[in-house]
């Protein structure tokens, strides 16, 4: 039996929902790993987690319905401007459909007449599929681009911030920057199945960026903990 489950039809919230559950974790692991290196109070390291989370999920979930809303934006002054092409000058639209299947591969009488089929049968999908390359699964969806982003971010920071309330103590720092890297590592091997893509470099990609946003925070940390 012949199956396709293809990942293109995910994208959209898959890409938002990895970046969400990224950011989480990097963000609030590397936000306590500082303050905790700055040798403040245990109860001001929780404090610190919750609040970035809290923000940190209301922030993603604004910047990812405002960036999608803006592209959604443009692809509908798209339409309505392949609207005012079809209407005003046919023949042109016609040729230009043509000319984009000649490049694909067909010769010139056959890409005449698939041109001609399509736009009899709709020629507004047909052009913003094969011209502009718009589609239903690439279509912009803020509102589930931002409830995506949203909850991905608060359950990954929900990891590092579980991990301050079960292991306080000096040695914080170090296990919630440990512990995150493993976070890390588990979501760019779930990012990368969900994607039916190969899991090595997806694992060493965020990891390497999540170490490094951690090594930072805990440097400045342990500087201004320092001087205080």
């Amino acid at each position: 039996m012949h199956e396709e489950t293809h990942t293109v039809t995910r994208i959209g919230w898959l890409r938002a929902a990895i970046l969400g559950a990224n950011d989480g974790i990097v963000s609030t692991a590397s936000l306590i790993a500082g303050v905790a290196a700055a040798g403040v109070a245990s109860s001001s390291i929780v404090v610190t987690g919750i609040a970035g989370l809290v923000a940190g999920a209301m922030s993603m979930a604004a910047g990812e319905y405002v960036s999608v809303s803006s592209q959604g934006d443009a692809e509908k002054a798209d339409v309505e401007l392949e609207k005012r092409h079809l209407a005003a000058d046919p023949e042109f639209e016609l040729e230009e459909l043509t000319q984009i299947y000649e490049q694909r591969g067909l010769d010139r009488a056959l890409a005449e007449q698939v041109a001609v089929q399509l736009t009899e049968h709709n020629a507004l999908d047909t052009h913003l599929r094969d011209e502009l390359g718009m589609t239903d699964a690439m279509a912009a969806r803020p509102v589930q681009a931002a409830a995506a982003s949203a909850v991905s971010f608060a359950m990954g920071a929900a990891l590092p911030l579980a991990t301050v309330l079960l292991f306080p103590g000096p040695s914080l720092p170090w296990i919630v920057s440990a512990a995150s890297l493993v976070f890390l590592a588990m979501l760019g091997a779930l990012g990368a199945w969900a994607g039916n893509a190969p899991m090595l470099r997806p694992v060493l990609r965020v990891t390497f960026w999540g170490a490094l946003a951690m090594v930072a925070t805990m440097a400045i940390g342990s500087l201004f903990g320092g001087v205080g």
